[in-house]
């Protein structure tokens, strides 16, 4: 085995982006925002470390479970038993959950607040869950992803600026804490988009694994336009988002109509019409730009109302 084998087998790129997501939070838009803050450069690089050590043996779990599946779907990029043996990666899988669960246990104890241990626990145990039962199931394991992907952005916000909450404060962090759910909303909405277009790439698999996934239950045609009809979802609320808050600065105007409303109008219309495996395949890695281009709008609107005061 070897470094290379083992970051894919943890998605490097997705966990890359979620750091880079956690960091401009943490990094750019509280302290201009002027939040108040709990954690220290060591606290949050240890929620960080948690949060993508969960992350990863999610990801692990996942290879495990779906190795027969993998096989058809993606043979050339089957890692277990292939370069990693399955019990090695029952090994990875036990470890990375166990350095989470210790260091968020370990800043949960920093913030004076042993009760948000529970939010590792409670995510290892539904990605365990998750690939054992719900991933079987039409659109309850996709939710299920989709709010642990959107819990990574809000964990954020849970350990740094609810406990600096004060009675002088709380406007302010309430609304900080407000934008991070706006964002974290965002990602599930996306998250949730891709992880069904993902189903329908991984059809073929999942059919030998007897799941019930929705283009398994309704076709793929169905499933295409079911997608369709759920992409305008993200595109009112953004739109209408967008225009609400930010028609004062054009430049962030700009950016969230242009670089991240435009390329989802046209991933609409690219999913409509999807047929192959390479037209899915192209779809999901759409929505993971957009996804990321849109989380990055908070470093736009910072960094504008920084400059404009």
């Amino acid at each position: 085995m070897n470094i290379i084998s083992f970051l894919q087998l943890v998605r490097w790129k997705n966990l890359l982006m979620i750091a880079c997501i956690q960091m401009l939070f943490k990094y750019v838009y509280f302290p201009i925002f002027s939040v108040d803050i709990t954690l220290t450069n060591l606290d949050f690089s240890l929620l960080s470390t948690a949060t993508l050590a969960i992350a990863s043996a999610g990801y692990i779990i996942n290879d495990i479970f779906d190795l027969k599946a993998d096989k058809i779907n993606k043979p050339d990029r089957v890692i277990i038993d292939n370069v990693i043996s399955s019990n090695l990666a029952n090994k990875y899988y036990h470890g990375l959950n166990a350095v989470g669960i210790i260091t968020g246990l370990f800043v949960a104890y920093r913030v004076n607040n042993i009760s948000f241990i529970a939010i590792f626990i409670i995510t290892a145990l539904l990605l365990k869950l998750y690939n054992s039962n719900f991933k079987k199931m039409p659109l309850i394991g996709n939710i299920i992803v989709s709010l642990l992907v959107s819990l990574s952005i809000l964990i954020v916000g849970i350990f740094d600026i609810i406990p600096a909450i004060t009675e002088y404060n709380k406007v302010v962090q309430y609304y900080a804490f407000s934008v991070l759910t706006d964002y974290a909303i965002f990602a599930f909405m996306l998250m949730l988009l891709r992880e069904i277009v993902k189903d329908i790439e991984d059809i073929d698999g999942d059919k030998v694994l007897n799941m019930n996934t929705l283009p398994i239950v309704v076709g793929k045609k169905r499933s295409n336009i079911i997608i369709f009809a759920l992409s305008f979802i993200p595109l009112i609320l953004v739109t209408n988002y967008s225009f609400k808050n930010f028609s004062n600065t054009p430049l962030v105007l700009a950016y969230m109509l242009i670089v991240v409303l435009f390329p989802l109008l046209y991933f609409m219309t690219k999913i409509l019409y999807a047929k192959t495996k390479s037209d899915y395949s192209y779809a999901s890695n759409l929505l993971k730009i957009i996804m990321l281009l849109g989380m990055l709008s908070i470093a736009i609107v910072s960094i504008s109302i920084y400059y404009a005061e």
